[in-house]
């Protein structure tokens, strides 16, 4: 396993990690999906619930403005309910809604690469039942929200921002949402030493970019201390 460990003056930045081992879907999953190819309006509301929050916050660490998760959120549940049926449970629900998430993000990219962006108000059309303002951030905090304080988030978010999309994916998915190198591999459509070799390098550019920004504009500070990154 592997850490972000960064140095500051009398702070340190902590990323979160787990390692369990890839599993199909639980019996918690294959009800929720059966009650879910139903119809059932309960099932629904219990899918939106459970996923609504980490969607979002993944999304808004993997696109390239965090203000379009919200958009890309409904989208991933769209194609949650309209693929619920093809769901054939050899992964975790997780892992395929996630998986899902990741391929609407780079759709995001794709699409703003070929078309200036718009913008879009947070009030609903007249023909729209709900309002954007329903698919925000979690109001709790989130394992990483709770091991650094918003200035230290924000710089690692500036950190993943400015890195390859490619290493940006797989170290949210590790480094953040604590997923193993399998998984990973399943949501990206990636080998495992591609994966591993992404987190790898991914690591480095991170390092490399936390390092600049932690900077000091007076190098001679003797309190600053560079980035380190340390992996197992």
């Amino acid at each position: 396993m592997g850490t972000f460990v960064a140095h500051t003056p009398g702070h340190s930045i902590a990323g979160f990690q787990a390692d369990a081992r890839k599993t199909a879907a639980s019996p918690e999953d294959r009800a929720l999906i059966d009650r879910l190819r139903a119809g059932e309006e309960a099932a629904y509301e219990i899918l939106i619930d459970r996923y609504e929050h980490p969607v979002f916050n993944l999304l808004s660490r993997l696109l390239e403005d965090p203000a379009d998760a919200a958009d890309v959120t409904q989208e991933v549940f769209l194609k949650v309910f309209r693929n619920v049926g093809s769901f054939r449970g050899d992964s975790s629900l997780k892992t395929w809604i996630y998986r899902i998430s990741v391929n609407e993000s780079h759709n995001q990219r794709r699409w703003f690469g070929r078309h200036r962006k718009q913008e879009v108000a947070i009030d609903p059309a007249v023909d729209e039942s709900e309002s954007r303002r329903d698919w925000v951030a979690d109001p709790g905090r989130s394992p990483l929200q709770l091991a650094m304080d918003r200035e230290q988030e924000a710089l690692i978010q500036r950190a993943l921002s400015d890195i390859n999309p490619n290493f940006r994916a797989v170290l949210v998915l590790r480094e953040i949402e604590a997923l193993n190198y399998d998984e990973i591999a399943e949501i990206l459509g990636l080998s495992l030493g591609t994966v591993k070799s992404r987190i790898l390098r991914g690591r480095d550019a991170l390092r490399l970019r936390l390092t600049e920004h932690l900077r000091p504009s007076d190098p001679a500070r003797s309190d600053w201390r560079p980035v380190t990154v340390v992996a197992e």
